[in-house]
């Protein structure tokens, strides 16, 4: 318990750096929309980003009503982060932002992609067919996505998928470069350990979370490093992809706005990650109403203390330790 409270304490001096200088000015920025959620700096860049960014995994795979509907809902409530893939949805998530996002907002919004690509030819095709869909001739940060292993992290470099990459940002194609992952927190590693002398990324993206704390933590693994290089860090899973169990189905939810019953509410979750030094949070919705659950859990957010962060770790600790719950991590690919 202490260990962890000292872990925790010596991340809060990075926590406070990441804002705004001046609470009033984030909390009052405002554009032709309205007003715009709290900004948070993203590492070395001078790039300021909503603190709550829009998941595009969820943009892909929900009906095309909903999709549009939870864009607007996140534009209406302050939300400039927009977060995909060319694998969500076989660039279905991209195809509707290029709908119903960038012909109008383009300009608004902080935009950011991935791919999944093994090999440079790979990549250069993601990439090409990620802005045609997306309507846009830049993306403003460009991602190696869902790295798994060390082993994975090394093929994929020695297969030119960073060199292509570089290219395209020397060609005004990108704008930032950054990678993700949720499985393994030492091929994130390995990628910070390949690219230290070359210092290429600006973000890392990878799950931030209570669970993720006592079991194969990227928050205690990468994100010390990661803070270290100045790099930007996107936290995903935040809410262990919806449920923090298995399965949905072995919930056993009792209570009206349970993460884990009994134990800790979405509330709770969401700003305990706030509470980090992360530059956004990306959360996928299905649905206009839980995006704006979010957004008003955004407006809410209030600081919790290291002892308070402590208290939330402890009371979902035995459950972490099952390995069950965050599923998508996996020590092998």
């Amino acid at each position: 318990m202490a260990d962890r409270r000292m872990f925790l304490k010596s991340l809060a001096g990075a926590t406070a750096g990441l804002t705004l200088a001046g609470s009033a000015k984030a909390a009052d920025e405002r554009d032709r929309l309205g007003e715009v959620l709290p900004k948070r700096k993203l590492g070395r860049t001078n790039q300021y980003v909503t603190m709550l960014g829009t998941g595009g995994y969820h943009v892909g795979w929900t009906t095309e009503r909903d999709a549009q509907e939870v864009i607007e809902a996140a534009l209406e409530g302050g939300v400039r982060f927009f977060d995909t893939a060319e694998s969500y949805a076989d660039g279905t998530s991209e195809t509707r932002y290029g709908k119903y996002l960038t012909p109008k907002y383009r300009d608004l919004i902080f935009l950011m992609s991935k791919s999944t690509g093994k090999d440079a030819k790979t990549v250069k095709e993601h990439l090409e067919g990620t802005l045609r869909r997306l309507k846009t001739d830049h993306l403003d940060l460009y991602q190696v996505h869902a790295i798994s292993t060390p082993e994975d992290v090394d093929s994929r470099i020695e297969l030119g998928v960073l060199d292509v990459l570089l290219k395209a940002k020397d060609e005004g194609k990108i704008k930032y470069l950054g990678f993700t992952g949720h499985q393994n927190p030492f091929a994130h590693a390995r990628m910070l350990e390949r690219t230290k002398e070359s210092d290429i990324f600006d973000t890392v993206l990878m799950p931030v979370n209570v669970l993720d704390q006592t079991y194969f933590s990227f928050t205690q693994n990468i994100m010390p490093n990661a803070l270290e290089r100045n790099l930007g860090i996107l936290a995903i899973k935040s809410l262990a992809d919806g449920r923090f169990f298995a399965n949905k189905e072995q919930a056993g939810w009792t209570t009206d706005d349970p993460l884990i019953p009994n134990y800790l509410s979405i509330k709770e979750a969401m700003h305990f990650v706030w509470s980090l030094p992360v530059s956004v949070l990306i959360s996928g919705n299905e649905n206009a109403t839980f995006m704006r659950e979010k957004i008003a859990l955004a407006r809410s957010f209030s600081k919790l203390t290291e002892e308070q962060k402590s208290v939330l770790i402890e009371k979902v600790k035995h459950i972490a330790l099952t390995g069950k719950v965050e599923y998508f991590k996996k020590k092998e690919a």
